[in-house]
């Protein structure tokens, strides 16, 4: 459920105002009645706007619920100015709202409002209908999404525990530049955080955690050497740590470098980073927590959107190959990759009966365990932030994540990191295209189809929306 601010403005002359406004009120009340059958805590002006006064005054009064998102609805011809200056004291997203009856202008009062917004570059959507109609309140609905997942940005501070990883220009993004477009703080935590007080765990819970997931796991492949005991509860102890981290920071969301420190020196951090990211642990249901490996920022930004947008935890993968034989592309990366993607069930264990925990390969001397399993099949909305020439572009594609026959889907884990875990992608797109334009190594992912709302979002904040599949 969001906080939706309501705010009707009118004609400025008091004769008119006096003759329309008890349809403006009806309107209001139809929007109102429709935002709560759809969830929404409505909060609305007391009185409809049709003075100077009015506007800035009922407008502060919205603003202090800091509502996800405004709706300034405009049934009649307004004056725009009244809506200028409600925007000056709102300082979240606005939606313009306006009715399509013929008797009354109030889409001419929409438009004129609407392109004097643009005119100072203050960012809003548009709709327009009878509220009532599913294609219009569909509209309404995406706006409301999108405002939610940009205002849940503001004032979050995002975790980035470690560095730039292995050189990965891609992954680091200006700390300035964040909470100018974003409303995101960052905060710098070395990974020597994590060392240092893996030790401080309890015992009895790691050991606990530890048999959950040995009894619950389809497998854990110990082999003496890269995964022991011993190592899996040092992953299990890095992540309790890095919740303790989370909490003493009040982090919104998390990065974690990993490469090649801990990777060489300690272990991988594959079990904290898929846990953390998933809706349970082995002491039971939780919040996902956004948490990108090898500290993405970029990768974190985007997960934590598309979260937002569909109430799920969110995927990420590099993008590791494209088997043209079946024009399958498998996403695959160590590292997150939440155990709920395996049956993206509710219950915790129909997902872990998927999950094997395989000792890390070469790549990770320390060793430690590695998280296999290969993502249920479904329609999906995949994205990644990216920036060209310093300007942020979002990456949008539409298309499913598939599955095959067992000997199939073994052959192609095969052919790359098999111990990884896998998700075989089916995009809506040409991969001439992808590889041609595509700005990243990594790619995020939710179920569902997010693509309008993911538009909106990119209005919001000022980010060129790139979809690809589309004629441009």
């Amino acid at each position: 459920m969001s906080t939706v601010g309501l705010l009707t403005v009118s004609d400025g002359r008091a004769a008119v105002h006096h003759e329309v406004a008890a349809f403006a009120r009806s309107v209001e009340d139809r929007v109102a009645a429709a935002l709560e059958h759809g969830g929404h805590a409505v909060v609305r002006a007391e009185e409809i706007v049709w003075t100077n006064e009015l506007a800035v005054s009922e407008a502060r009064r919205i603003a202090d619920a800091r509502p996800a998102l405004t709706v300034i609805n405009i049934p009649v011809w307004a004056f725009p100015h009244f809506t200028m200056l409600a925007s000056r004291e709102l300082q979240g997203p606005l939606l313009l709202f306006s009715n399509a009856d013929p008797e009354y202008p109030g889409m001419v009062g929409m438009l004129a409002a609407a392109g004097a917004l643009d005119q100072i570059g203050r960012r809003c959507g548009r709709a327009w209908g009878d509220i009532e109609d599913p294609a219009v309140w569909a509209r309404v609905e995406t706006f409301v999404q999108a405002g939610a997942a940009v205002t849940a940005l503001r004032g979050m501070t995002f975790g980035r525990i470690g560095g730039r990883p292995m050189g990965m220009y891609t992954a680091v993004s200006s700390s300035d530049d964040w909470l100018n477009q974003f409303g995101v703080d960052v905060e710098e935590i070395d990974q020597w955080e994590i060392v240092r007080r893996v030790d401080e765990v309890d015992d009895a819970r790691v050991a606990a955690a530890r048999e959950w997931l040995e009894r619950h796991a389809a497998a854990v492949h110990y082999d003496g050497q890269q995964l022991t005991p011993r190592i899996l509860e040092r992953q299990i102890r890095s992540y309790y740590v890095i919740r303790t981290l989370i909490d003493e920071w009040n982090l919104g969301f998390c990065g974690i470098k990993a490469q090649p420190e801990l990777t060489d020196h300690f272990a991988s951090m594959d079990v904290a980073e898929a846990f953390l990211n998933d809706p349970y642990d082995w002491e039971g249901e939780k919040k996902p927590f956004i948490c990108s490996t090898e500290a993405d920022m970029d990768g974190a930004l985007t997960m934590r959107i598309l979260a937002s947008l569909s109430g799920t935890p969110a995927l990420f993968a590099d993008m590791r190959h494209y088997h043209s034989d079946l024009g399958i592309w498998d996403l695959c990366n160590s590292g997150q990759h939440p155990t709920w993607f395996a049956a993206r069930s509710d219950d915790p264990l129909e997902n872990m009966r998927h999950v094997h925990l395989y000792p890390q390969i070469f790549y990770f001397p320390a060793g430690g365990a590695a998280v296999h399993h290969l993502a249920a099949p479904g329609e999906f909305t995949f994205a990644r932030l990216t920036r060209l020439a310093g300007r942020y572009r979002m990456h949008v594609l539409k298309g499913q994540i598939e599955q095959f026959d067992a000997q199939t889907n073994e052959r192609l884990m095969r052919a790359s990191t098999y111990v990884w875990p896998h998700a075989f992608a089916r995009f809506q797109a040409e991969p001439e295209e992808i590889i041609g334009r595509y700005g990243s190594n990594h790619i995020h992912a939710v179920p569902g189809d997010h693509v309008a709302a993911l538009r909106e979002v990119c209005g919001l904040l000022d980010v060129d929306c790139d979809c690809f599949g589309v004629t441009h």
